[in-house]
């Protein structure tokens, strides 16, 4: 699916949507300029497996701190995760490696990936994603995301993502190096 067949999509099931192009964005900290100019929630979408291969895409707030250590008993996955590969990736949800978002459910025709949002992100009213490129930014609202998975086949799990324990330090009052 091309980026336009997929806001045809969205489009096609009645969904509120809005979309700003702008620079590419490969990583949470160079899409900071792009997010303070664009309202709502942003995200990070980690693409993982688990011991068994069964496939897992974590969608989060920007600036969630997620406990990779324990997330596999929030959602229910074999063992410790680890992440997919970029060959993986392509394959399974056909984005590149900085593109990758919940709309690429609907480029996974066979359902292999279970989508997990995290409850802290769904409480936004407007939730943003990369429409399938990093050079773009969609909006829309949590029911309208859930729909659209939903449409794709894909039953999210939303779930409250484990936060990492603190350190020592950070227990204690003291700061961060």
């Amino acid at each position: 699916m091309t980026p336009s067949d997929l806001l045809d999509h969205l489009a096609q099931l009645g969904l509120r949507t809005e979309t700003h192009r702008h620079e590419p964005v490969f990583t949470v900290a160079q899409s900071a300029p792009v997010k303070a100019a664009i309202p709502g929630a942003h995200s990070k979408n980690l693409f993982l497996k688990d011991r068994r291969g069964r496939l897992f895409l974590v969608v989060a707030k920007d600036d969630t701190r997620i406990d990779l250590k324990t997330l596999h008993e929030a959602i229910g996955a074999s063992g410790r995760l680890s992440f997919g590969s970029a060959e993986l990736l392509r394959e399974v949800l056909g984005v590149e490696p900085g593109s990758v978002t919940p709309f690429a459910a609907a480029n996974d025709r066979e359902c292999r990936v279970a989508v997990i949002l995290d409850a802290e992100l769904m409480r936004h009213g407007r939730l943003n994603f990369h429409p399938l490129v990093n050079t773009m930014t969609t909006g829309l609202s949590p029911a309208d995301l859930l729909a659209f998975l939903r449409s794709t086949g894909h039953e999210p799990a939303v779930v409250a993502l484990p936060a990492p324990p603190a350190s020592d330090c950070m227990a204690s009052g003291g700061h961060p190096s």
